[in-house]
């Protein structure tokens, strides 16, 4: 067992699944004094958090509001005594379209309202406790879809390409306070937001959506294994630790090399799959 975060309090949001659930369980393990799991689905998170230890709590949190923020690194702060890691995972997406001619942009306020808003407050709130307290490790999810053009889901890629600029804008106001910035650019990862299941669709019809997902994904994928959450948990502990004591502003991308090329239009191949799924 590691003990590369023993001491040390951390924050993950969208901690109640995928990426963020693999880095509470990882963080955990690590020898954090306390993991706070923070995502909006409350029921979910109360299980997990019971389920992975004792050093593990979880908490409701909606990152696009201000107060429930603040409210999170305050629990930090008052009841464990420090934030030292804090790991703005929180994300979601939007619909897919064929064309952007034919996106309503009806979600785009609330994926920016999640997916930017979410990550600056994040920064912000625990960037001035750190600064008053020695420094820390603020970790940002983005997307290569944020550092790679693209067909489909723009207010996504849109936000997750603010992440990546506005974390290097931070990582260099932040650095004077020996607070480090940096970001993670997961690739085709198997998480929930990145299934494309509709309401409704069957379980064969799911099953079968991710299998021709999984080959649709491996198609531009030099490396021809299927990214997992634990891949990119990983590389948030390392820019948790110590280790990286020297890294700020970087971008450590998790994708298995799909961004060293040119990736292929997946959105008609997307719901093409997605037809064939609901009739089963």
């Amino acid at each position: 067992m590691s003990e590369e975060l023993s001491g040390k309090v951390a924050i993950v949001t969208g901690g109640a699944s995928g990426i963020g659930l693999a880095a509470v369980r990882l963080f955990a393990t690590a020898g954090a004094s306390k993991v706070i799991m923070a995502d909006v689905n409350g029921a979910t998170g109360e299980a997990l958090a019971a389920e992975i230890g004792d050093n593990v709590v979880f908490q409701e949190t909606d990152v696009s509001s201000e107060t429930a923020v603040q409210a999170l690194v305050d629990r930090a702060v008052n009841d464990f005594g420090g934030l030292h890691v804090m790991f703005n995972n929180a994300g979601i997406s939007n619909r897919l379209f064929d064309s952007f001619l034919d996106d309503d942009l009806q979600d785009f306020r609330r994926t920016m309202d999640v997916n930017v808003l979410g990550v600056m407050l994040g920064t912000q709130r625990a960037a001035r406790h750190m600064a008053a307290h020695g420094g820390g490790s603020i970790i940002n999810t983005a997307s290569i879809g944020g550092a790679h053009a693209g067909f489909g889901v723009m207010s996504y890629r849109a936000s997750k390409a603010a992440v990546l600029h506005f974390s290097k804008c931070a990582a260099i106001d932040l650095a004077q306070h020996n607070i480090r910035v940096n970001v993670i650019n997961p690739g085709h990862i198997r998480t929930k937001m990145a299934s494309w299941s509709d309401t409704g669709m069957s379980e064969a019809g799911f099953n079968q959506l991710q299998s021709e997902l999984d080959e649709i994904n491996l198609s531009d994928q030099p490396i021809k294994r299927l990214g997992t959450p634990e891949d990119v948990a990983e590389a948030a502990l390392y820019l948790a630790s110590d280790r990286s004591r020297q890294v700020t502003g970087i971008v450590i991308t998790v994708d298995g090399g799909v961004t060293a090329g040119d990736c292929v239009n997946h959105v008609k191949q997307i719901h093409d799959a997605q037809a064939r799924a609901m009739k089963l």
